[in-house]
């Protein structure tokens, strides 16, 4: 079982072939079980642009209005994850695209960052509450492939954009996952960002723990989130370069990026 991040930075921009999706796609016709969460960052920045919203930020932090959030939901839990469903069912794989709040997959709440020692609201972005993978179960179980949107609902259905890695640790842990691999823009973490020579082959998570406040800039969610996937029980992470197919099929073959095991 393995759990599969696409980033947003690494989607192809022209989605009519994308070699990416095509390994992904071998690999589940060759029986490995998928479930793959996507992301859609540069989408939801272009769309936003288009409509002149989005400029609003606090420390780094962009504040989701109702109407940017309409936007996101939009661009995520439609363009992106039907142009990956409709590619995949192209390529004879039986793909279900889902958000991640249907059929009680993942709850949120309200996601509040610490900025100079206060928490501060920006707005409609969420954080895993809970998680019950059971519709992930039945989907794999009965031979789908499910392709997950990180868009979520708090008990009160209000919905929320929720960080893609994070919602792809969630599930892997959930699941049990044998891997989580996080397809990304980088070759993997980065002893010393972003110096590529400082690459880290493998580390297990209590290693990983201690340097990680060592860590700036890129690597700080990609570190929290391979941490929060093996803290919740998937096996193990690997955040390779999601831009390069050899190294997705690496990837899919238990090689390269970063491996960080329990």
């Amino acid at each position: 079982m393995i759990v599969i991040k696409y980033g947003g930075n690494a989607l192809p921009s022209d989605t009519s072939t994308d070699p990416v999706l095509e390994a992904i796609a071998d690999a589940f016709l060759d029986g490995e079980q998928i479930v793959l969460v996507h992301g859609g960052g540069p989408q939801i920045d272009a769309a936003l642009s288009e409509k002149g919203l989005g400029k609003e930020k606090i420390a780094g932090y962009r504040i989701t209005s109702e109407q940017v959030f309409s936007v996101v939901q939009s661009v995520l839990s439609g363009q992106v994850l039907r142009a990956i469903v409709n590619y995949l069912i192209g390529s004879d794989v039986n793909a279900v695209g889902l958000s991640a709040s249907d059929g009680g997959l993942i709850r949120a709440k309200k996601f509040k960052p610490v900025v100079d020692g206060k928490a501060v609201d920006v707005g409609l972005v969420g954080e895993v509450a809970d998680v019950n993978p059971m519709i992930l179960e039945t989907l794999i179980t009965e031979g789908y492939l499910p392709v997950i949107s990180p868009v979520a609902v708090d008990e009160n259905g209000i919905g929320y954009n929720v960080n893609a890695d994070l919602v792809a640790a969630a599930i892997g842990g959930a699941l049990r996952a044998d891997s989580v691999i996080f397809l990304t823009d980088v070759a993997g973490i980065y002893r010393n960002w972003p110096d590529q020579s400082s690459l880290i082959s493998e580390i297990t998570i209590d290693e990983l723990k201690e340097i990680a406040p060592s860590f700036s800039e890129g690597m700080i969610p990609k570190v929290a989130a391979a941490i929060k996937a093996i803290d919740s029980g998937a096996f193990a992470v690997r955040i390779t370069d999601g831009t390069d197919l050899g190294c997705v099929l690496d990837a899919l073959d238990d090689r390269g990026g970063t491996l960080v095991s329990a």
